[in-house]
């Protein structure tokens, strides 16, 4: 006893210790995501090659080592966080075109998935039939901690984008459950358990499992509408009653606990709740946190010389799945629906496995093992290379196989300005004349008719109402700019959109009187000043005047101090970098501005042309010509048209 004391003792010296292995895990995640958003490439990616860095390779951060036998508790109640967040997400309110082929890809593509996913086990990897059946059940998830940062990066469009979240999200506790029976199943002929028996348990587990998820997504929706729980504690009431369900569930059917916080967070999600917004922002920053400890612990969990036990049926198993049981399954699900061949042949493509499938895939191997199945000890790396060669695949290929299908939005950042005014206008067509995308939103109907008539795309309501998230690819419009003549309301639009696309991509006119203190707004409250301070009725009368919109494009010879010096009076508002990104401006005399960049501005009506064969000659207003590329242009644009009627 002293000994294995003594041994265990050396055993965690060796490391790096509990409290330092933790922190090292929650630095390496962060920052690889981090890393991700710099480099622009899919985060995956980059906590899979960390955590084998920090784990196989380097030995700083061995789980068993560092965490013992918390280890797989750990990540089980992490992995139930992330479903259940991804069940609040699930509005079924929203699903609207994308509902029917949500059923086909859950009710047909589940139990057609598993019985492809079990052949290609069993004819390209060689397992036996037990082992095939169980991995080939856990196969049938997708990965909603993988497919969730690829769907950011890829700017999907909106019903392929919820056919996949859906597919994954609501599949995840399905293949766990599938696994169990399939394990039950190998039970009844490996350790002589009654079928009556192992069936009687597994179907009392699951749907107590079920029960118990609906009957704790009610009582929570009753205690925050009913106010019996303060505002303070809706965070840690919701954390604490998820965590328990899961427990019960799992005590009752192990898995089970999946299904169980799936269908909490799917009632949560769907009741429509006042404080949601808050709710789901806080669990997607703890989504964030988990995904990435997760795939870190993984990732470090892995022995190398497990992987060695591969072969060449290896590679042909990953080429049966990608290749042959994916497409297979998803085509013939989708068949005879209305959803269009390129959405189809996109997702029956896209199939990348997670958190999930490694999790659950090493825990059966193990017991199929212990039960005698000699091959059940390569369901383990199996899974792993599974999950490395998908997710590596996919995160590199997805935006691009989108694009080749033109079912992803522009890579150029739109603008979407609230507000239809005749300000709006202008510089809605001044920003489609130098190829930006444009969108003006406005519950006025009237407030639209200059909008449409100058050709931009326009959207008709409120932009923070269900109709504009079932309407408008937002995606499509990484800026936003709140320009109408209700101050109040362009602070909302500005902190409402602000929280879901970063308050560096929300812009307001300035409001009326906020430089006095009485008047004045906490920082977190609306979006960045633009224009110089300027109110919209400021920009309005400006336009009333005469004043233009004209884009420069600077060059080597042409620089920004050049043009500050030719236009004195301009009022730069935006800035568009060589890549089509956006800033708007607030300070003209601290904006700074390279060789390529384009800069929008008001000039006004006595600015006249710009002398012919001038560097300037090539800014025009955009509402009546074409943008040309800076100096090429000897002509002079016309002097400014009249305001709109």
């Amino acid at each position: 006893m002293a000994q294995e004391i003594a041994t265990q003792a050396a055993h965690q010296a060796a490391g790096l210790g509990p409290v330092m292995a933790f922190a090292l895990v929650g630095i390496v995640g962060v920052g690889a995501q981090w890393l991700a958003w710099r480099l622009r490439l899919p985060a995956i990616v980059f906590m899979l090659i960390a955590g084998v860095l920090v784990g196989p390779v380097t030995g700083l951060v061995d789980p068993m080592r560092d965490f013992g036998d918390l280890t797989g508790p750990l990540i089980s109640l992490a992995v139930a966080v992330i479903l259940f967040e991804g069940g609040m997400s699930l509005d079924l309110h929203r699903l609207g075109d994308a509902r029917a082929g949500v059923m086909r890809l859950v009710l047909i593509g589940a139990p057609l998935g598993w019985l492809m996913s079990t052949l290609a086990l069993r004819l390209a990897a060689d397992l036996s039939w037990e082992s095939a059946a169980v991995f080939g059940g856990i196969m049938i998830v997708t990965g909603p901690t993988v497919i969730a940062p690829l769907l950011r990066s890829a700017r999907l469009a909106r019903r392929p984008a919820q056919l996949l979240q859906w597919e994954a999200i609501v599949n995840d506790p399905i293949g766990a459950l599938a696994a169990v029976l399939a394990y039950g199943v190998v039970l009844v002929f490996h350790a002589d358990l009654a079928l009556s028996k192992a069936a009687l348990e597994t179907g009392f587990g699951i749907l107590f499992a079920l029960v118990l998820g609906l009957a704790a997504g009610r009582a929570t929706v009753w205690a925050f509408q009913g106010g019996r729980v303060p505002e303070f504690m809706k965070v840690p009431v919701l954390f604490v009653g998820l965590l328990m369900t899961f427990a019960l569930a799992d005590t009752i059917l192990h898995e089970s606990g999946l299904l169980a916080v799936t269908a909490m967070g799917l009632v949560i999600g769907n009741a429509d709740l006042p404080a949601y917004t808050e709710l789901r922002r806080f669990k997607e920053h703890a989504t964030v946190l988990l995904v990435s400890g997760v795939f870190i612990l993984l990732a470090a969990s892995l022995d190398l010389s497990q992987l060695a036990m591969l072969d060449w049926r290896a590679a042909g198993f990953i080429i049966a799945v990608v290749g042959i049981a994916r497409p297979a399954t998803v085509l013939l699900s989708l068949m005879g629906t209305t959803i269009a061949w390129k959405e189809r042949l996109f997702i029956a493509l896209t199939g990348p496995r997670g958190v999930v499938l490694v999790a659950v895939a090493g825990l059966f191997g193990q017991r199929l093992a212990d039960a005698g199945v000699e091959d059940g000890a390569l369901i383990a790396p199996l899974a792993f290379l599974l999950v490395t060669v998908t997710v590596v695949l996919h995160g590199f290929t997805l935006a691009p196989l989108a694009r080749f299908l033109g079912l992803a939005d522009t890579d150029k950042p739109g603008v979407l300005i609230v507000g239809g005014s005749r300000f709006s206008t202008r510089l809605g067509e001044a920003l489609q004349k130098a190829d930006v995308p444009v969108l003006i939103a406005d519950p006025n109907h009237q407030h639209l008719i200059r909008a449409r008539a100058a050709g931009l795309k326009t959207f008709y309501g409120d932009i923070l109402g269900e109709a504009a998230e079932d309407t408008i690819e937002r995606l499509a419009y990484s800026n936003v700019l709140a320009v109408t003549d209700n101050d109040a309301y362009n602070t909302l639009v500005c902190t409402d959109l602000g929280a879901e696309l970063g308050r560096a991509h929300v812009w307001q006119v300035a409001r009326q009187k906020e430089d006095q203190r009485r008047h004045a707004l906490p920082t977190q409250l609306g979006g960045q000043p633009f224009g110089g301070g300027r109110s919209f009725e400021t920009f309005r009368d400006m336009e009333r005047e005469g004043w233009s919109f004209r884009v420069t494009r600077l060059t080597e010879e042409f620089t920004l101090a050049q043009w500050r010096e030719r236009r004195p009076m301009a009022v730069p508002i935006l800035r568009i970098s060589p890549r089509g990104e956006i800033g708007f401006v607030d300070n003209g005399e601290e904006m700074k501005a390279d060789a390529g960049m384009r800069i929008l501005a008001l000039l006004p009506p006595d600015a006249g042309s710009p002398d012919a064969g001038s560097p300037d000659a090539g800014s025009e207003d955009p509402a009546r010509q074409s943008v040309p590329e800076g100096g090429d242009r000897p002509d002079a644009p016309p002097g400014p048209v009249a305001p709109l009627p």
